[in-house]
């Protein structure tokens, strides 16, 4: 699956749990935090269930420089089609804006179109506007799904009126 680009020695390759301390330091300093644990699990499911997962990163002289972590989901929310999630996405910062992420998606979408995946789905804050400025450029759009939350940790406050 080795895709060459444009630049010389560089290669988009499958990443697993041996990346995962370059994964983890792009990671970092894209969110400000570890998410150790989330990339742990990511890595021991896909091991575990290599056709539900595409995980690939960009490689610049041997040295991973960028990645792309993605889920497949069949059948869920009452779709008879096969969605992909893109958990997780970073490029070094000192890389970006260079077409690697870019790159990645492409390979990504490749990827998904022979495993006979339609659609590719991904989550962004509204306020990281890098991000949600990259996916406009990559060609996603807001889904006609809503996504609601609701905090557990805080009692719902219902009316103490007597119904009429």
């Amino acid at each position: 699956m080795v895709a060459v680009s444009a630049f010389q020695r560089d290669e988009i390759r499958p990443i697993d749990a041996h990346d995962l301390e370059t994964v983890l330091a792009i990671d970092r300093a894209h969110t400000k935090s570890s998410r150790r644990r989330f990339f742990e699990k990511r890595f021991a499911q896909a091991a575990a269930h290599p056709a539900e997962f595409v995980q690939i990163g960009f490689a610049r002289g041997g040295s991973l420089r960028g990645f792309a972590i993605a889920h497949l989901l069949r059948g869920q929310f009452g779709r008879e089609e096969s969605v992909a999630v893109l958990d997780a996405l970073g490029v070094e910062f000192d890389n970006q804006s260079h077409g690697m992420g870019h790159l990645l998606i492409n390979q990504l979408l490749e990827i998904l179109r022979q495993r006979g995946v339609r659609m590719l789905h991904s989550q962004a804050s509204w306020k990281n506007h890098d991000i949600l400025r990259f996916f406009d450029r990559c060609g996603f759009a807001l889904s006609s799904r809503v996504v609601l939350e609701r905090s557990i940790a805080e009692p719902l406050i219902e009316s103490m009126e007597e119904p009429s």
